[in-house]
């Protein structure tokens, strides 16, 4: 792969000082000094995927935090930080390679769409038309389906104006792909600020009603080393309620309080203190105590080996945490250090799984002369 050698954006002045994570010692892992750190985007040449040119793009601060994504899947490849030492790492599960994520990878930071979770039975209905999507997760629908938005190439712009670091991703989902109804016109805006958070932000217009439920399934292990799983990563979500699930964990349609169960996380909790006592792991939507329709911290997570600690900030109305429970030891990351089961989690930021199907849901329907728009930022910072 040639390094395309052109740089966008200006140095910032910011003096802020964030950490990041994992082992130090490998080339891209060790300090940076944040003096040194140069703002901006680079490009690679990363493939070929349907005919299509993919690329790789490096968002750098001024703290020497990158975040790699690749216009394939609009996947997050990988998000270097410090810790409380200053070592730099990897706190997401990713590959270094186009051929990987097309060989096999369980949706490692992708957008996921058109409907992000689970669609039961893969069949809903819009004004009196049932649309019947594909069952590619047992008798149900998932993440959009066997080529949802996580496996198309998008168009890609990167962004330095007004000082932003951003990359534009842009697709147009055709009319019956993968089943679902209307033109949809999707934007996603990645942009890596100095605050070390990585803010992204969704957008979609359609020309016929439709369903609509945009995500982000990276994997995190905040303590950059997937030799320690995420059962000691400490957890705190605020929700009241979540929705319980089926065997094929769709959800029932109930929203049941937490008090008194292994779904109670509105103190912080390890997360292998109580997961034992849920079957399966925790694959479950937390419906959120929103307060406004704005940005609202919704859930913290901290390791206390790296000392990192990560924000969830949204304006969605759901968070599924999945603690890993299909990881299985066949994947390897790019230093071949093997993956396991609970080697990484996902807090997406999403509306309810199979809200399609339950009237007391929030809806995902998006209609003609309407605009999809949500916003998350997954932020980085260190306990000293």
């Amino acid at each position: 792969m040639n390094m395309i050698k052109r740089m966008f954006g200006t140095a910032l002045l910011l003096g802020m000082f964030f950490a990041g994570c994992g082992e130090a010692g490998k080339p891209e892992e060790k300090a940076v000094d944040k003096a040194t750190a140069t703002p901006g985007i680079a490009e690679t040449d990363w493939g070929t995927a349907d005919g299509k040119p993919v690329k790789l793009y490096t968002l750098t601060n001024v703290n020497g935090t990158t975040v790699k994504i690749t216009n394939y899947g609009g996947i997050i490849t990988s998000w270097v930080t410090k810790d409380k030492a200053g070592n730099m790492g990897n706190v997401v599960m990713g590959f270094d390679s186009l051929a990987s994520y097309q060989k096999a990878s369980p949706y490692f930071g992708a957008i996921i769409g058109r409907y992000g979770n689970r669609i039961g039975k893969g069949t809903f209905a819009i004004d009196g038309t049932t649309y019947k999507l594909a069952a590619n997760d047992g008798p149900n629908h998932l993440h959009g389906g066997p080529k949802g938005f996580d496996k198309v190439v998008w168009d890609a712009q990167p962004d330095t104006t007004g000082g932003n670091t951003s990359l534009i991703l842009t697709y147009l989902s055709k009319d019956g792909e993968e089943g679902y109804p209307g033109n949809l016109k999707v934007k996603v805006v990645y942009t890596l600020n100095d605050g070390d958070g990585l803010v992204m932000e969704y957008s979609a217009e359609t020309d016929k009603p439709t369903v609509v439920n945009l995500t982000n399934h990276s994997y995190f292990n905040l303590s950059g080393d997937v030799g320690n799983t995420i059962l000691n990563h400490q957890l705190q979500v605020n929700a009241d309620k979540y929705t319980p699930v089926d065997a094929t964990l769709i959800p029932t349609g109930n929203m049941v309080d937490v008090t008194g169960t292994p779904f109670d996380f509105r103190t912080p909790f390890k997360i292998g203190d109580r997961i034992a006592n849920v079957e399966g792991g925790y694959d479950h939507n937390f419906v959120l105590d929103r307060h406004s329709t704005g940005m609202e911290l919704v859930a913290t997570l901290y390791d206390t080996i790296s000392g990192r600690q990560l924000e969830v900030i949204t304006t969605e109305p759901g968070l599924q945490f999945y603690s890993g429970n299909f990881l299985n030891g066949s994947l390897k990351t790019p230093e071949g250090k093997t993956i396991v089961k609970h080697g990484a989690l996902c807090l997406e930021t999403q509306h309810f799984p199979d809200s399609p199907n339950k009237p007391d849901f929030p809806t995902t329907l998006l209609k003609p002369g309407e605009k999809y728009s949500t916003q998350t930022i997954y932020k980085i910072t260190v306990r000293l």
